[in-house]
């Protein structure tokens, strides 16, 4: 387009005399578009009229256009014909263009398939609940986190012990069940055979490992399932406890020692379940005391007691009281015959 202005001051040059080529180089065009304007007489023309405008060039036929009423044809029938397929069916009805061209107006007419909705795998109240470990290193040692969400209501147990073996476990479970006040009828273990079974490993086959753990399930009324088997049907079902723990209440925190971090685990906690949960809109405690606590089954009416675990590492025995030493004189036994005979003293 050459505007009003362009106009004015090319027309203004080419009368006081500069070259074509220098008004070229000047206004950044070629030599041979100054002269087509002089030839065609844009510089003549009124300055006060509209601005010339470039007529848009008539489309050019491509290559592939006689043929794209027959890839639409074939991806409306078959919309998961690849590329190549297509480009061999067009070369095969006369098609002398490139495979990169079908590819192109594959990929922008294409129909796209609609998205199936997202079914979120849902338990009911008080049927399931998951179970997590998690390691974190603090400055004064390492932590073992054991994590039971309850998966209908979101509701969050939490706490942190020095080691993970299966009495810390069962230990814990005991502590969730208890927080809860009842038993979900499957808990769901997302490394089951890894963390059940460590401190037995020495303890003859599978079989007695796990017994030990189908001994404990029963006697508090659950199953336990690992989550791998349908990681399909659970995974993403409830949120990822160890990262929200890791985010949430870790990051960013200081802690002192074991005490303050049960201190702060304990506020924390009642924080988390009352929070407004992202996926059921809810706070986890309301709706766990509304819909989900009357569903649990009944508390073990005692602790469970191992016959196959080592008892439990007892309390340090008190120091050793050291008593005073007494000297004793030593004689031979010549000396006391000869006192009992009256020969000496």
């Amino acid at each position: 387009m050459i505007g009003r202005e362009i106009r004015m001051l090319l027309r203004h040059y080419l009368e006081q005399g500069l070259s074509k080529s220098a008004l070229a180089r000047q206004f950044g065009i070629s030599r041979d578009t100054v002269h087509r304007w002089i030839r065609d007489g844009a510089l003549d023309r009124d300055l006060d009229a509209q601005p010339v405008r470039a007529r848009p060039r008539p489309a050019v036929p491509g290559k592939l256009d006689p043929y794209k009423p027959l890839i639409r044809a074939r991806l409306e029938d078959y919309p998961e014909l690849s590329a190549v397929r297509l480009f061999e069916e067009v070369r095969a009805a006369g098609y002398p263009g490139s495979y990169n061209r079908v590819k192109h107006f594959r990929r922008q007419i294409r129909p796209q398939p609609t998205p199936a909705p997202v079914v979120r795998f849902e338990t009911e109240a008080g049927h399931q609940a998951q179970v997590d470990f998690a390691e974190f290193r603090f400055p004064w040692g390492t932590r073992y986190a054991l994590l039971v969400v309850l998966g209908y209501s979101r509701l969050l147990w939490l706490q942190f012990y020095p080691r993970q073996d299966l009495r810390t476990l069962i230990a814990g479970l005991e502590a969730a069940l208890g927080f809860f006040g009842g038993v979900p009828r499957e808990l769901l273990f997302d490394q089951m055979r890894a963390v059940v079974t460590r401190d037995l490993r020495l303890r003859g086959g599978h079989l007695v490992r796990n017994e030990e753990f189908l001994r404990f399930a029963a006697h508090w009324g659950f199953t336990g399932r690992a989550c791998r088997p349908y990681r399909a049907q659970t995974k993403g079902k409830v949120e990822r406890p160890i990262r929200y723990v890791r985010s949430n209440f870790v990051y960013g925190r200081v802690f002192l020692g074991d005490a303050d971090l049960d201190e702060q685990r304990g506020r924390w906690m009642e924080r988390a379940n009352g929070r407004l949960h992202g996926t059921t809109k809810e706070a986890p405690r309301l709706r766990f005391a509304r819909d989900e606590q009357h569903r649990l089954q009944p508390l073990a009416a005692r602790p469970y007691h191992s016959l196959v675990l080592p008892p439990a590492p007892s309390a340090p025995s008190p120091p050793c009281v050291v008593l005073p030493h007494i000297p004793i004189q030593r004689r031979p036994l010549a000396s006391y015959a000869a006192l009992a005979a009256g020969g000496g003293r």
